[in-house]
């Protein structure tokens, strides 16, 4: 059976050229970057051109890249350094209803320490407006945080909106953008956007799990949460996880033409959304003018995990959902306001260079055969 692999959004196959450099890191250029002798410099020389890609990749200069072990740690040091830097602007933060966890957690956290959340609410097609972004920042506003794609409907939210609204009122706020499923497939220039702090990760792009990176635009400075031996400019300190990030550089190294990748996927999520969408009883929930990379629908009255299973059993992989939920009710889904029967039928279908037509079609031939013949359990 062949194996047809369709949550990217989740985690993506580590590509040729980032295992055999992980492998190389591990068992050839193995030394610590600290060390003064040659096997040491190797390393520092190593992780350098690994910090040169990301930071080439987002325009930006290599000294604005942290390494981290991913999207979730990097978020929290924005979230947290971020408040702490700009604490004596006001205890505001702005932030959305359809954050990943690793933002909704953090923010939880920091309302139990007297800040004032404000969570923007999306539309039915999980889109936040211009103009809530615009109505809710104030002066006082310490912080905003908003991610650049949404991770289970695939909506794009209004970035440059919030950077405007900052800039045009000359307000000492700070920008944090979760870019963890828009990196690598939008284009992405933080320093001219008027972003403060951006979240990459190297699992979303055939990288490793366990790496990842937090831009900080020069000037911009965030206290450590972490405390040892000064790496990562005394922002993340402990020994460099050489493997993982020299592998994330050679992964973004590895990427093809944005503009290009971007053409194939929508020809995916095109043919995608015609075949599901003709199928009885499927609903599309991902907005026309979302990323291509995802596509959300419902199955009716057939439950998500049901449907899952259905689709595993013929080698077909989806998620109902966030990765980190594990299979709880979908938040984003929730604030969505959809149908509680429409929302725990919900499949996220995500695609990546890897995917090809002949995917597509035999998801939609098994979801019409799972419509057909599986029972509708009552949700």
């Amino acid at each position: 059976m062949r194996e047809i692999y369709l949550d990217n959004s989740a985690t993506t196959r580590v590509c040729p050229e980032a295992a055999e450099k992980a492998l190389e890191l591990m068992t050839q250029c193995y030394g610590n970057p600290s060390s003064l002798h040659a096997l040491g410099f190797r390393a520092e020389q190593a992780l350098s051109q690994a910090r040169q890609a990301v930071a080439k990749l987002l325009s930006a200069q290599p000294e604005e890249i942290t390494f981290t072990s991913g999207g979730t740690e990097s978020n929290n040091l924005a979230i947290f350094g971020g408040a702490f830097a700009r604490r004596h602007v006001g205890r505001r933060i702005v932030t959305t209803q359809i954050e990943h966890p690793s933002v909704l957690e953090p923010m939880a956290q920091l309302e139990k320490e007297g800040w004032e959340i404000v969570r923007l609410a999306p539309d039915a097609f999980g889109r936040i407006s211009p103009q809530q972004i615009e109505e809710a920042i104030t002066p006082d506003t310490a912080l905003v945080s908003i991610m650049a794609v949404n991770n289970e409907i695939g909506s794009i939210l209004p970035v440059e909106a919030a950077a405007r609204v900052i800039r045009r009122n000359k307000y000492r706020t700070l920008l944090h953008v979760d870019a963890v499923q828009a990196f690598g497939k939008l284009p992405l220039i933080p320093g001219k956007t008027g972003i403060d702090l951006l979240t990459v990760s190297a699992h979303k792009i055939h990288g490793p799990k366990g790496a990842g990176a937090l831009y900080i635009r020069k000037g911009v400075h965030i206290p450590a949460r972490t405390f040892g031996g000064g790496q990562e400019r005394n922002l993340r300190s402990g020994t460099e996880a050489l493997p993982a990030w020299c592998a994330f550089g050679a992964a973004v190294k590895a990427l093809p033409p944005l503009r290009e990748e971007e053409a194939s996927i929508r020809a995916l999520w095109e043919d995608a959304r015609q075949r599901l969408s003709a199928i009885p009883g499927v609903v599309l929930q991902s907005p026309l003018e979302g990323l291509p990379y995802i596509l959300n629908f419902s199955c009716g009255g057939v439950k998500a995990e049901t449907m899952l299973h259905f689709l595993e059993e013929r080698g077909i992989y989806v998620s109902s959902g966030s990765a980190c939920a594990k299979g709880k009710p979908s938040h984003v889904l929730e604030a969505m306001h959809l149908p509680r029967a429409q929302a725990l039928s919900s499949i996220r279908v995500s695609f990546s260079r890897e995917n090809c037509p002949e995917d597509v079609v035999a998801l939609a031939d098994a979801v019409q055969e799972g419509m057909e013949t599986l029972v509708r359990a009552k949700l």
